[in-house]
């Protein structure tokens, strides 16, 4: 593939998940330096833990919580085509991970404006009608990868990980080789999994 032809790279988010936001600011910053056709998509975190019994209380219910957002950009993909979906991220993942508003529907709403979308659409939170577009999109990207991981999932061509998990978001450079990295495994045969247990919390900044 010529060097200015743009790679497809297919990344399935769960707007409410502080690791993926982290990484989609990576891919963006790739996006930046090299030429990438980053297209988004949806998964979720509550539909990955369905069946989960073993997870306490209060998982379930924050698990419940964070199906709205994705309702909301489910509903807004349906409303104005798949190109929006980079843009609400945006505006969704600021407000939750760097502005620490709650999932609710006014901040929904702040983010469809923000985006240049109907903020009436935030009453898709509420709503099961676009659950099914979701699972769909979500069977699509964990499918690739299998359901012991979580978001976000990367494919590029037909080769799908989940990760990079990555804080704080490399910038420049180091942006730069970590996506190397990540497509030297991407493209070697039979590579499946690179792991450590993380020691650090998300960090924003």
């Amino acid at each position: 593939m010529p060097h200015d032809t743009p790679i497809p790279v297919d990344f399935w988010f769960d707007p409410t998940c502080p690791w993926a936001w982290l990484t989609s600011r990576w891919i963006l910053e790739v996006a930046r330096q090299r030429p990438l056709d980053v297209r988004w998509r949806l998964m979720s975190l509550t539909v990955l833990n369905e069946g989960r019994e073993n997870l306490p209380e209060r998982w379930h219910r924050d698990l419940a919580l964070r199906l709205e957002a994705v309702r909301v950009c489910a509903a807004a993909e349906q409303r104005y085509g798949s190109g929006v979906l980079g843009r609400l991220y945006t505006e969704l993942g600021t407000r939750f991970h760097l502005g620490k508003a709650p999932k609710e529907r006014s901040t929904y709403a702040a983010a469809l404006t923000a985006a240049d979308l109907d903020p009436a659409l935030a009453d898709a939170a509420g709503s099961d009608a676009f659950d099914g577009a979701v699972r769909a999109s979500h069977n699509d990207g964990i499918g690739r990868v299998g359901t012991d991981v979580g978001t976000p999932v990367i494919a590029v061509g037909d080769v799908a990980f989940f990760g990079p998990v990555v804080t704080p978001t490399p910038r420049g450079e180091a942006a730069l080789r970590l996506w190397d990295g990540f497509l030297a495994v991407a493209g070697t045969d039979g590579f499946f999994e690179l792991k450590r247990t993380r020691t650090r919390d998300p960090i924003f900044t």
